[in-house]
């Protein structure tokens, strides 16, 4: 049986929060007593230890594609700038078996002064490659990354766009053992995203290279992982088969609540809420949204006077500003009558068509006028069904099931 590519055992990294670096001779002298005495020096209140990383341990076999997932400050970025030899670890040991490449943040190995091409050469070079080698890949390079006739232009020139195509092209290209990618694909457009992604199952199915792939989208995660660790808090909690892990990072990762209090927030449109007033918004799901899965929210309301005819809607729109999904209670052609008090509108569907992906969202009560509307109360994540493996944000905002028939009009003779 083969030996793991990636090992790492009980890694941990310490940061030293507050005053670092600049300290007087007295200050230098006081710790170094303090050491020659076996003592340890106290720390002040504006130094402070923070362990990104406690005792991570794990093993990556060669050709598996592993993905990393875990909320902001789980410790995902200083896991790969560890495995990536950009920093060391306090404590544990990491062994690689095999040519690594790195791609950590837009233009990660470019230096700005050197053209597109010099700087292909220069990673090139930095990964053990000869010239010859470098330059049988050039055209495949430079056409993955249509960046052609800019080729010979310094890269401080570039787009964050044209960094992310050019540097992604030589990563996967270059044909390093091991190639650690982080969500900087984030940067680029749907379509070189789908091509990221085509390129990296190639390679690893194809060429038999390990990819450590690091995404907040489950759907990709989905589409290009066998299994995913797991990071929360700067520890372990395990790696695991991908639904699996996705049922552990889901429960953490919804961006705001999914009850909110909004009655006391500031509205732009409408009657300032003084008639009727909107003060929570809520999703009795506990897991969150999913796309494919019902979906239903609760509206709770303040009624100041009667409202005879009155309906209540939610909105989803894209970070863009793009209305999504509209759903109001008057769909029917049907309003209902709003005595004096507390009331609670629930909206409901049978399926959430809405695609995977981040959306603000926003609610209103209306009738002969809007009484209250307050936009972008929440910025809440919509992620892939449990059984969906299709869902992708570059398929539109909304996605239906509809009905299909097949009729053949002329047989052909």
């Amino acid at each position: 049986m083969s030996q793991p590519i990636i090992q790492v055992s009980n890694v941990s990294k310490k940061y030293r929060l507050g005053k670092i670096g600049m300290t007087s001779f007295r200050e230098e002298f006081g710790r170094l007593t303090e050491r020659l005495r076996g003592r340890t020096a106290s720390a002040t209140p504006a130094e402070t230890e923070f362990w990104a990383l406690r005792d991570v341990s794990f093993d990556i076999n060669p050709g598996e594609v592993v993905g990393v997932i875990g909320r902001n400050g789980a410790g995902k970025s200083t896991l790969l700038k560890i495995l990536s030899r950009i920093t060391e670890p306090t404590t544990g040991d990491i062994r690689l078996r095999g040519r690594l490449a790195s791609l950590l943040e837009v233009g990660t190995g470019f230096h700005p002064e050197l053209s597109g091409r010099e700087n292909i050469f220069l990673n090139g070079a930095i990964l053990g490659m000869r010239k010859t080698e470098i330059a049988s890949k050039l055209d495949e390079i430079v056409a993955f990354s249509e960046i052609g006739k800019f080729l010979d232009t310094p890269v401080k020139r570039y787009s964050s766009g044209m960094y992310v195509r050019l540097a992604f092209a030589v990563a996967a290209h270059l044909e390093p053992e091991i190639l650690i990618v982080d969500e900087v694909l984030a940067v680029g457009d749907a379509q070189f995203q789908r091509k990221c992604i085509g390129r990296m199952q190639d390679i690893s199915k194809g060429d038999g290279r390990t990819i450590l792939f690091v995404s907040h989208s489950m759907a990709a995660i989905r589409r290009l992982c066998s299994r995913c660790i797991v990071l929360d808090a700067g520890r372990l909690d395990g790696v695991f088969p991908i639904e699996e892990a996705i049922q552990h990072y889901l429960p953490k990762g919804n961006l705001t609540m999914m009850d909110v209090n909004v009655a006391d927030r500031k509205r732009d449109w409408g009657s300032e809420g003084k008639i009727a007033r909107i003060t929570r918004i809520r999703v009795p799901a506990h897991e969150g949204l999913r796309f494919g899965d019902p979906f239903s929210i609760e509206l709770t309301l303040d009624v100041r006077e009667s409202i005879p005819q009155a309906m209540v809607g939610f909105a989803m729109n894209t970070v863009e500003g793009h209305r999504v999904m509209t759903l109001d209670s008057d769909s029917n052609g049907k309003t209902f009558a709003l005595e004096r008090g507390q009331h609670v509108v629930t909206l409901s569907l049978d399926r959430l068509p809405v695609s995977p992906g981040r959306y603000y969202c926003g609610a209103a009560i209306g009738g002969s006028v809007f009484y209250d509307i307050i936009d972008n109360f929440a910025e809440w994540e919509v992620h892939p069904g449990a059984n969906d493996w299709e869902s992708d944000r570059s398929f539109g905002g909304c996605r239906l099931k509809p009905e299909v028939k097949l009729a053949q009009t002329e047989p052909r003779l």
